[in-house]
This record gives C-alpha cells, sequence and structure tokens, in this order.
C-alpha cells in the first residue's frame, strides 16, 4: 500500500529522502568537497600512521631496525538532533489553502502544503548543518564541533602567520601565504583544495577583474574587467579554489578533501526519522507536528597536513 499523509508518519523508508535532502543539500556536502561516510551508528575511528626513523641505512650483513612505526586514533563521533515544528491546521484554513483542505471543520492540511513546510524545514536544516561542517561548537545547542573549530584546537594544524582581513588590494599576497603554508608532503596531491570563505572568493574574483591584482591592468583577465567571471571553476597557483559557504569571514583552509570527513547515520536503519503527526487523532486539537531526528559529526585524518588561515 502507497503511504498517505493523513493520519500516518514519514517513518519509513521514504523518510530517508527527507533527511538526504536536509544533510546532503548542503552546498559543502551537495558538491562532494568533503568525503562523506554514511552508516555510522555511533563512532569512526580513524587510523593514523606515522613513522621515526630513516627509512634508508647504509647495508649492513645484519638486520637492523631502524625505523618505528607508531599508530595513533582519531575518532569520528556523532551526534543528535532534532527540529520540531508545531503548526495550528485553524490558522491555515482562512486563506488559500482552506479550499484544499475541505469544508470539514476536521480536515487535515493539504497535502502540497505538507510536503511543502516539510522541504523548508529540511532546507533549515541544510543551512545549518552547511554552518555546523565549518564553525560549529559543540557547546552550543544543534551543533557539533566543525572542522575550523577542531582545527583551532590541534596544535598539529599548520596555521598561517600572516592572517589578516581578505580585500581585493590583499587577497593575492594572503592566499599565497597559504599556499606556501601547505606541507610539502601535499602539495600536488590531486584532491587538494582551498577551501574559503565567501568574502574571500568575492575578494578574488574582484582582483582578477583587474582591481587592484598586480599585473593584471584595469582590464583583468582576458580583458573583460568585472565580467570575466561567469560562476565557474577557480584556482590559485594550481590549486582549485572552493567555496566553504559555512565558513566564517576570512577563514581558509588548503586541505585535501580526502582527509576532511562528514559522517552521518544517513543511509542506516537507524538514527533517521521525519514525521508529520496530525494531533486531532492523539489529543483532539487543531495542531500538526513537523519532527526530524539525525545525527552527523566532522573530523579531519591527519592535522599535519592542514593549513589554516584564522585568526
Amino acid at each position: 500500500m502507497a503511504n498517505t499523509l493523513t493520519g500516518s508518519t514519514y517513518s519509513g523508508s521514504f523518510a530517508g529522502d527527507y533527511v538526504a535532502a536536509a544533510l546532503l543539500s548542503a552546498p559543502t556536502l551537495e558538491k562532494g568537497l568533503i568525503t562523506i561516510l554514511p552508516n555510522i551508528h555511533y563512532k569512526r575511528v580513524m587510523k593514523k600512521i606515522s613513522t621515526t626513523g630513516s627509512v634508508l641505512v647504509n647495508a649492513t650483513c645484519d638486520f637492523d631496525h631502524n625505523m618505528d612505526v607508531d599508530v595513533a586514533e582519531r575518532v569520528l563521533t556523532l551526534e543528535s538532533f532534532q527540529s520540531n515544528v508545531q503548526l495550528c491546521k485553524n490558522d491555515y484554513f482562512q486563506d488559500w489553502i482552506g479550499a484544499q483542505a475541505g469544508y470539514s471543520a476536521y480536515e487535515d492540511l493539504p497535502k502540497d502544503f505538507k510536503d511543502y513546510m516539510i522541504g523548508h524545514v529540511a532546507g533549515m536544516v541544510a543551512a545549518k548543518m552547511e554552518t555546523n561542517i565549518w564553525e560549529g561548537a559543540n557547546a552550543s545547542s544543534g551543533q557539533f564541533d566543525g572542522l575550523v573549530t577542531l582545527a583551532l584546537a590541534d596544535a598539529t594544524v599548520n596555521d598561517v602567520a600572516s592572517h589578516a582581513a581578505v580585500t581585493a588590494s590583499n587577497c593575492i599576497d594572503k592566499l599565497g601565504s597559504i599556499v606556501d603554508t601547505i606541507p610539502t608532503t601535499v602539495y600536488g596531491s590531486p584532491d587538494l583544495k582551498l577551501y574559503v570563505s565567501s568574502n574571500i572568493a568575492r575578494a578574488y574574483i574582484r582582483s582578477l577583474g583587474g582591481f587592484a591584482s598586480s599585473g593584471l591592468g584595469a582590464a583583468g583577465t582576458d580583458n573583460k574587467g568585472t565580467q570575466w567571471f561567469s560562476n565557474g571553476d577557480l584556482t590559485f597557483d594550481g590549486i582549485p579554489v572552493v567555496v566553504a559557504n559555512g565558513m566564517a569571514d576570512d577563514t581558509a583552509m588548503a586541505a585535501e578533501s580526502s582527509n576532511l570527513f562528514f559522517g552521518c547515520g544517513l543511509l542506516s536503519d537507524i538514527n533517521q526519522e521525519v514525521k508529520y503527526i496530525d494531533m486531532s487523532e492523539v489529543y483532539g486539537s487543531q495542531n500538526c507536528r513537523i519532527i526530524m531526528r539525525m545525527s552527523a559529526g566532522v573530523q579531519y585524518a591527519i592535522g599535519s597536513d592542514i593549513a589554516l588561515y584564522h585568526a
């Protein structure tokens, strides 16, 4: 039998579609800018291997142990979240949706309005999730520690020394300082990216249009001035520049996308729930409720492979 909205819930397999919209429509996830790890029930342990000593020494007739291998861990821990919204049906029966609801005082809200409200709440969750991915703070309700938050607390992350507010006149210099901080072992990696806040991206685009960028002249890239950019790909020193919408202004991170992880219980049988509940069938009230539950978290594997531009 097909799922229906009236007197039922979206807690079956259909629920996953709405949760997917809420989580994976966050731009960082939707564009595949970091690695997504689904089906985590609670924790995912990532092993870090480090070595000390020399991999090559002068040959002898004996076996001489010359390199130690150490295994450390970073743990991606999911946190559970919920979104609860209550609507009074009477508030909506007085306008255009009243015709869809019918003439009875006991009619439910029309299906397309319920679909819209669920989609609207999912969109708001996506916006919040995007901010959480980069700047979230576990101490605040509805947040987990974001990638920038984790990096700021990690002494192994490479901090860019020359931080300042980024403008069209200094963005070339500031982006250059980030690239100069990237570890030699990471530079040239095929999935290395410069994740930048939206104000840094705007400053860079304006700079390449010929405004305050050395060597380009007033006409900028391809002599097109401010018309040169058409939402295409950006690079700096051959490294892709991508906008991390959830980053705070004047923040950037150089990292491999394979080193940054978003975990969720999205594709598992648990840790996901989307419901529309008509409370008239429960308490006899004219209220209806939208309930979303999900679990998510972020982590990186190797802090020393990351360069962070932050005050």
